[in-house]
């Protein structure tokens, strides 16, 4: 009976550590997160690179389909190149979701002013991949008006 309840002790130590460890990672997660959409909105494309690995996954439908893997250099190109048509370009988080310990979905609207300044607002859905406190995979889904 005693090494029933020594093992019971331990199984429930460990599984209560498991999941501490579990929300720590999802609030570093939560936190990077933030760090990311803090650089996006800043237009600090750099910094912003600087979360990823040096070369990322991404899915993106103005990518063509399938996996693209991206530099930290065509990241900045990309996002200088975004930023250089809609110049007030801003996204707003509305709610993030933690998935495990290496994922984090986040809900987000994404706005600004055309050349022709028509304003725009597009909800996007992007699962960010983190590992070792870096982004290696950033799978967005949105709606890329093409028909």
């Amino acid at each position: 009976m005693r090494t029933i309840f020594i093992i019971l002790i331990l199984s429930l130590t460990i599984s209560c550590t498991e999941k501490t460890t579990s929300t720590e990672q999802a609030d570093k997660n939560q936190k990077i997160v933030e760090q990311y959409f803090e650089h996006f909105n800043k237009h600090e494309w750099q910094e912003m690179a600087e979360m990823y690995i040096e070369k990322a996954e991404f899915k993106d439908p103005t990518l063509g389909d399938g996996i693209v893997k991206m530099t930290r250099a065509e990241i900045i190109a990309k996002y200088s190149e975004l930023n250089g048509i809609f110049t007030d370009i801003h996204d707003k988080v509305i709610k993030t979701y933690p998935s495990g310990e290496k994922n984090i979905v986040v809900e987000f609207a994404s706005s600004g002013t055309a050349p022709d300044n028509s304003k725009f607002e597009l909800p996007i859905c992007t699962i960010f991949t983190i590992e070792n406190g870096k982004i290696t995979k950033d799978f967005s889904y949105f709606d890329n008006f093409e028909k």
